[in-house]
């Protein structure tokens, strides 16, 4: 778990705590130590994925659990911290990547990069919106008008988005808006907006 990760839980419509991964931790152990009723949901902000923690005994106990392992030592690359996975390509790509110096896996990763550099600032903005639409489909997806608000999340319609949500409950509006304001702000940051 990336170290400036940062979370946000909600038990029911309400908010218990958004922040890096210690803050949300605590308030969430209390929340169960203090016998709260509803399961919270705990999503992580930069994916929209929702995680789970597991909340038993102290609140050191839970912290370690969460941080998990420490650094494992012995065969690979971990500093790289490769992670090997397959990937299908037509002849013609590989034929190319073959003779690429340096390799396959190194034009690949050159390939990547270049792709993240040349518009950083539209690749975050779009996994903003990816991850909100996550939460909102977990959070929000019996709500009324919830379609009509994914779909004006992805068409970048923010202001039939704000007004499309207006009636839900205010933690996961204010939620969404801190999100979208985000979304927005990179948005703006594109060399060609």
């Amino acid at each position: 778990m990336q170290e400036d990760a940062t979370f946000t839980a909600f038990a029911g419509n309400r908010s218990l705590a958004s922040g890096q991964l210690d803050e949300v931790l605590k308030q969430l152990k209390a929340y169960a130590d203090s016998g709260g009723v509803e399961t919270p949901l705990v999503f992580a902000d930069e994916s929209g994925q929702q995680v789970d923690f597991d909340l038993r005994g102290s609140l050191e106990q839970v912290l370690a659990r969460a941080r998990g392992p420490s650094k494992r030592s012995g065969p690979g690359r971990p500093k790289l911290g490769v992670v090997s996975r397959e990937i299908s390509l037509l002849p013609r790509h590989w034929e190319w990547l073959k003779e690429q110096p340096q390799g396959i896996s190194a034009a690949l990763r050159r390939l990547v990069d270049q792709a993240r550099k040349r518009d950083p600032s539209g690749q975050r903005a779009r996994q903003v919106r990816d991850a909100l639409s996550r939460v909102m489909w977990s959070m929000a997806g019996n709500l009324p008008d919830f379609e009509e608000a994914s779909r004006a999340l992805f068409a970048k319609r923010d202001a039939d988005l704000r007004a499309l949500i207006r009636g839900w409950p205010e933690d996961l509006r204010d939620y969404v808006e801190r999100r979208l304001h985000l979304a927005a702000r990179l948005e703006s940051e594109r060399p060609d907006a």
